[in-house]
């Protein structure tokens, strides 16, 4: 059975995304194995400067890499990434387990991915041009997931 691991920045500080998050983990149950690894979101000096915004990154950076599995497919979510529909999502997942017995997800902080990070993906892939919350981000892809994973056994699910 393929493992999915979603690497986070940042906890949830709402009961509802746990909430949702807990209720699409628990769908995946029957088609793979997920994990949410979360990293310690850095905090930003008042006043930050762009060095100090470069800092965070890297030191969230240096984290997410000590936590991908070794031999995995390692795909980034960056705002710069390709786009896919669900189906070529659905298709992505399907070629990628075909090579890989686990799929790294990332999701990084406020501040996006370091540098190295993005580096390191096999992948990137993006939910569009829009910002959305970390939060959000990690309960979209777990939806997403669930989606490709019921697409790709040609079961059916809304639309």
């Amino acid at each position: 059975m393929l493992d999915i691991r979603i690497i986070c920045v940042g906890k949830f500080k709402e009961k509802y995304w746990e909430a949702a998050s807990a209720e699409y983990i628990k769908r995946l149950g029957a088609y793979c194995n997920v994990s949410v690894t979360e990293i310690k979101e850095e905090k930003l000096p008042a006043n930050a400067s762009a060095a100090d915004e470069r800092n965070v990154k890297e030191a969230e950076g240096r984290a997410i890499l000590a936590k991908l599995s070794k031999g995995g497919a390692v795909i980034a979510m960056d705002i710069r990434g390709k786009e896919l529909s669900s189906e070529d999502f659905a298709d992505k997942i399907r070629q990628t387990a075909f090579t890989h017995s686990t799929i790294d997800f990332i999701i990084g902080g406020s501040l996006g991915l370091s540098d190295e990070v993005i580096r390191r993906a096999d992948f990137r892939m993006s939910f569009g041009r829009i910002t959305l919350p970390h939060q959000l981000a990690r309960v979209v892809l777990l939806e997403q997931i669930y989606r490709a994973f019921k697409i790709n056994a040609g079961e059916t699910y809304h639309k």
